[in-house]
């Protein structure tokens, strides 16, 4: 099965193929959703369990921190193993670590266990992708995606706004214990509805690569989100900076001796595969650092409690469901290319928006700038997301949604803790309320990035990929027709 044609695919597979989508949606949902849905509450359960905010804060960057670690080691896994069953797996770890959550005794056991459930969770993010790719045409995927993106990226953002109502009326435990059903329903369908997908293990598993990987993302990620709080020269954050760096050398060097590596590293000599995910890092770091902002804007410069933040809040991942649907249609109009850096430059806008925010900002204004970053995402992902698959061989989607889904963790905890630093910089110059413009415009700068390298990407829709040989050997002989041949090296 290629997945570049519906006569490729199983016919009973084939018919079903929205109802799978629903499925890992539903599962993709439970795991992102709680990922940052107690940012609301920080305060709160800081003051249940004695101690800091700064402390409850790991909370949200720990589990970031385990999904950019873990990812692309268990995309590889499913490769090897089944995504089907990764994606299964997946789901009883959401359970047992929703119940612990629920019944967290104290800070460290707390974030314990969110760390937890996201190493487990981060299984279904490269799973659900690699499911996804399989099942739908290449005609159809970009649409396919776009509600993939809407799911993977707004289930945070619809999380932090029905947290506020949630947590204000029955207290922040309640939020794990909802997660817990939905979990269950989406284990229940993948085991009915999830087709199996070809395993390949070929070599040994890259342990070694693995866990070079994760030396060299960990400390970065660590250092960037610390920094504001020790000081970019104290001895913890320097070594973080220090080490990543020679970690990821090490990477590179075991990757191209590997018998089965990690990470292909001639992927990235393909500009649809290593443009696209620099996009996609870009575009979130602004998107999410926006995210974290705008509610300390609401709250603590225009005094909103934590309902009416999430109120007000809605109009972003409500803009990002429409959008992301419809972004196969302007794909279809206008090319991949251009819709990518439409919704680039969408995202650009809304941060300068953005910065024009102060006391005297209406909801309405605020909503209209949340708005155009969902519009703006929305459109951009889904083509990001196709350019990927059509950049890798079909026994590697496992390992490129991982890739995609590393990369974007840590574009947002760099995003987030970039633009928090630049907002909380400014404030005894400028003063709180205008400090957050500077916070914004930071983002406006990353998502400019973004309009550089959007052009850059190929068009999914328009490759014909033929594989020879068998599953287990393919040899793309076609190329994408969009100026851009899939293996294009980067010049």
């Amino acid at each position: 099965m290629t997945g570049t044609d519906s006569d490729a695919v199983d016919p009973v597979v084939h018919a079903r193929r929205w109802w799978i989508l629903a499925t890992v949606l539903t599962g993709l949902f439970a795991v992102n959703v709680t990922i940052t849905i107690l940012a609301v509450s920080i305060h709160r359960i800081a003051s249940e369990f004695n101690t800091t905010e700064a402390t409850m804060t790991w909370v949200v960057t720990g589990p970031l921190l385990a999904f950019g670690v873990v990812g692309p080691l268990v995309g590889k896994l499913g490769d090897r193993y089944g995504h089907k069953r990764l994606f299964l797996l997946g789901m009883v770890g959401v359970v047992f670590t929703a119940v612990a959550s629920a019944v967290a005794w104290s800070a460290g056991s707390l974030i314990a266990f969110r760390v937890l459930g996201a190493v487990e969770g981060a299984a279904t993010g490269p799973a659900s992708f690699a499911i996804v790719s399989r099942v739908f045409s290449q005609r159809e995927r970009v649409k396919a995606l776009g509600y993939w993106t809407m799911v993977g990226a707004g289930g945070p953002v619809v999380g932090v706004v029905a947290g506020g109502p949630l947590v204000e009326a029955f207290g922040w435990r309640v939020l794990f214990l909802l997660q817990i059903p939905i979990a269950v329903v989406a284990f229940v369908l993948a085991l009915r509805l999830l087709p199996e997908t070809p395993r390949h293990r070929q070599g040994r598993l890259d342990l070694a690569g693995a866990g070079l990987l994760a030396l060299g993302v960990a400390p970065l990620l660590f250092a960037v989100s610390e920094a504001t709080r020790l000081g970019w020269t104290d001895p913890t954050v320097v070594a973080g900076l220090v080490i990543s760096p020679l970690a990821l050398v090490g990477f590179v060097r075991v990757e191209r001796t590997a018998d089965s590596p990690l990470l292909p590293l001639p992927y990235l000599r393909r500009r649809g595969f290593t443009f696209a995910i620099v996009t996609q890092a870009t575009l979130n770091a602004a998107y999410m650092g926006s995210f974290i902002l705008t509610p300390l804007l609401l709250q603590n410069v225009l005094g909103y409690s934590e309902t009416r933040t999430g109120l007000v809040s809605i109009a972003r991942p409500l803009a990002f469901s429409i959008a992301g649907p419809l972004a196969a249609v302007v794909s279809r109009r206008v090319g991949a290319r251009w819709a990518a850096t439409g919704g680039a430059v969408g995202v650009v806008a809304a941060m300068g928006w953005m910065a024009t925010l102060g006391e005297s900002s209406t909801a309405v204004v605020i909503m209209g700038a949340l708005a155009l970053a969902g519009v703006g995402m929305g459109i951009a992902m889904p083509p990001l997301s196709a350019s990927v698959t059509a950049s890798v061989e079909p026994r590697d989607l496992g390992i490129a949604g991982a890739a995609q889904q590393m990369v974007n963790q840590v574009g947002v905890v760099v995003g987030i803790t970039v633009m928090q630093m630049v907002q909380q910089s400014r404030v005894e110059v400028v003063g709180q309320a205008a400090s957050y413009r500077w916070g914004y415009l930071t983002g406006l700068v990353l998502a400019a990035g973004a309009v550089l390298t959007a052009p850059r990407i190929v068009a999914a829709t328009s490759a014909r990929v033929v594989f020879e040989g068998g599953e287990g050997s393919p040899s793309p002989v076609d190329a994408i027709t969009d100026a851009a041949p899939v293996a294009d090296p980067i010049p």
